[in-house]
């Protein structure tokens, strides 16, 4: 791809020490401050706020009235340094909030190939994957975490500290109170286990023998009468675990708040 040097609308305020890459463009009445990156190619459009301590990547497009890098909603707060990192490629829609980090972990981090919908709030110390897709309206509390290729529906909630498992599916409208496993889709109120993210597994290349792998873990996780801790043991107990299956255990052993429930009447 042929780059220029950056196209600076006359009307947009980018301060001097920003870093701007090659070939970026930034429209009328965007403010960008002091002690920022932006990467090459990078689109950003009228009206965005970037804020000190924005790192953000190459080609990625960020929409009308975005606000990234702002001091976190957190009392605890005193004014140390810390950063928000946007991936390449990432697309912010319009009114997207990310907060930058706290002491706790110094950064938000967004990953590479994400889509980040209108009015999505990413808060403090937050980790979100690569290839992620949060739906309008999608709120992250400080300290959540989102694996890679995770989707997460239109108007969820998702409690501080929570965990969100790779390539899982969680519907629209729903809070997440407890971690939501690697491969599954959840939904119903309160918010459960539905069964395994099969048509996003198949999507992206997993083969039959693994998908019966993930589906034959959970059966044992939420269905064979054990309870959480007892299904973990008996799985770590098979020398022929899979890749998969071993990533769900080790979510579960990491989980701090517990994981989502099965259905109630399942």
């Amino acid at each position: 791809m042929t780059m220029h040097n950056p196209t600076i609308n006359n009307l947009a305020v980018v301060h001097p020490d920003a870093l701007i890459g090659d070939g970026v463009i930034i429209e009328p009445f965007v403010v960008i401050e002091e002690n920022v990156v932006v990467g090459n190619g990078t689109h950003i459009q009228a009206h965005a706020h970037i804020k000190s301590g924005t790192r953000i990547g190459e080609q990625c497009k960020i929409f009308t009235g975005a606000a990234i890098g702002a001091t976190p909603q957190d009392l605890k707060f005193s004014g140390e340094d810390s950063v928000a990192i946007i991936g390449d490629r990432t697309v912010i829609r319009e009114y997207v909030t990310v907060h930058r980090g706290t002491s706790a972990t110094g950064r938000t981090v967004i990953g590479s190939d994400c889509l980040i919908m209108a009015y999505c709030h990413v808060a403090h110390d937050c980790v979100v994957g690569n290839n992620v897709i949060l739906a309008n309206a999608v709120q992250l509390g400080g300290h959540a975490e989102v694996g890679d290729w995770a989707i997460v529906g239109g108007l969820t909630g998702v409690h501080q500290f929570e965990k969100i498992g790779k390539h899982a599916m969680i519907g629209a409208g729903f809070r997440v109170m407890k971690d939501v496993p690697p491969f599954v889709r959840a939904g119903h109120q309160p918010l459960s286990f539905s069964g395994i993210n099969t048509i996003g597994l198949r999507r992206r290349g997993f083969t039959e023998e693994s998908i019966e792998a993930i589906t034959e873990t959970y059966r044992i996780l939420y269905h064979s009468g054990l309870n959480i801790t007892d299904a973990i043991t008996q799985l770590e107990g098979d020398s022929n675990i899979c890749p998969e299956a071993q990533d769900i255990v080790d979510f579960v052993k990491r989980s701090t708040r517990g994981i989502i429930p099965a259905r109630r009447g399942e």
